[in-house]
């Protein structure tokens, strides 16, 4: 079985679920205000089917380790405890999840729960990839860059292995994982190398409510100008910038594609939002070197060939040319035959590495033990 609520905190939210392979999605509509009802109706649909002792383990995936966590365990009390310290760290997941967690412990206290942290994948990035231009002091206190969409990275670059084979991989690559959180990794020799997040989730380029990358001074003249404090600060570049703030009306890619030539607001919503992605595999292949592959994921990465094609427009000088058949028809590789650069679309897959990583710390064989 598999599932997804989306949209929650809107009047839109979609419960929906696949039991089996090939079976049709199943799809409705819900109540899902905030997380805490998500959750709800996640241990509901779980109760419905009747399936709480087949339940063996939970895998979460945690948007944030900090500096100390950054392999999968199994979750704690005394790790419970650390993790709400991180939860400022990223407001727009971090609370979710913990509550997430906390629900399951206490529906099901016998079933053992595992952490998996997005930022694992970014651990090991050079120092000169980690570090803030700000005093050294605030070093000591955690502040660098992190690194986020790991889990998603893990997957990409382990089924580059097994698509291409470890030579691939090896090389070049940039991939983009472009959902309603958008980053881009650059990766040499299966190693990261940069990143476009930093120390939160809402640093690097635009996405469906975060702003990305802002000047410094905005801080200063919006508390002057419009007495905004820290926290309406973060709470304008979390939850109401990117396409949402630019086009007035969605934070939803398929909405803004929808109605883009009648409304220039959505159209430069979208322009800003391929460009700066644009940009971004610009800066990395200099970063890098050159580039062999570029992989685009995630919901929009995956499922929008108008943005792909947008953004890889302009971007032969570095050997990307995409064919246009393949794009529209989301092929498994979209570049044109004979150019330098390999351009793929890989379905991520999150859940896997999740799943593996649970089998992994509670040693689980092929039959995982009742």
């Amino acid at each position: 079985m598999k599932g997804q609520i989306e949209r929650i905190g809107t009047p839109d939210a979609l419960f929906s679920t696949q039991e089996g392979e090939h079976a049709a999605h199943a799809t409705r509509p819900v109540a899902a205000a905030d997380y805490a009802s998500a959750v709800q109706l996640l241990i509901d649909w779980i109760d419905e089917k009747d399936i709480d002792d087949t339940l063996i383990a939970v895998g979460h995936r945690i948007v944030h380790g900090g500096a100390n966590f950054h392999e999968p365990q199994r979750l704690t009390p005394t790790m419970m405890a650390e993790l709400q310290q991180l939860a400022p760290l990223d407001r727009q997941h971090m609370p979710g999840e913990i509550a997430l967690a906390d629900a399951f412990q206490q529906r099901f206290p016998t079933v053992a729960q595992v952490v998996c942290f997005d930022t694992a994948f970014h651990h090991n990035l050079p120092r000169i990839a980690q570090m803030l231009p700000i005093p050294r002091r605030y070093e000591a206190q955690g502040v660098r860059r992190y690194g986020f969409h790991g889990l998603s990275y893990e997957f990409l670059m382990s089924e580059l292995i097994q698509i291409e084979g470890a030579a691939a991989a090896r090389g070049r690559v940039i991939l983009a994982h472009l959902g309603n959180g958008a980053s881009l990794a650059a990766v040499s020799a299966g190693k990261p190398v940069d990143t476009s997040m930093g120390f939160t989730p809402t640093a690097g380029v635009s996405m469906g409510t975060r702003s990305g990358d802002l000047d410094p001074g905005l801080v200063g003249y919006l508390a002057r100008n419009e007495n905004m404090n820290a926290e309406q600060f973060d709470d304008m570049v979390n939850f109401k910038s990117g396409l949402l703030g630019v086009s007035e009306t969605s934070a939803d890619m398929r909405d803004l594609l929808k109605v883009e030539t009648e409304d220039p607001r959505a159209a430069e919503a979208v322009a800003l939002f391929c460009y700066q992605i644009k940009k971004t595999i610009g800066a990395y292949a200099a970063a890098l070197g050159g580039l062999d592959t570029l992989v685009f994921s995630g919901g929009i990465g995956e499922k929008a060939p108008v943005v792909r094609a947008r953004i890889c427009t302009g971007l032969g000088f570095l050997g990307i040319k995409l064919e246009a058949s393949r794009n529209e028809q989301n092929a498994d590789v979209i570049s044109a035959d004979g150019g330098w650069v390999k351009v793929r679309v890989i379905r991520t897959n999150e859940e896997l590495v999740i799943a593996r990583s649970v089998c992994n710390v509670l040693r689980f064989n092929d039959t995982p033990p009742r």
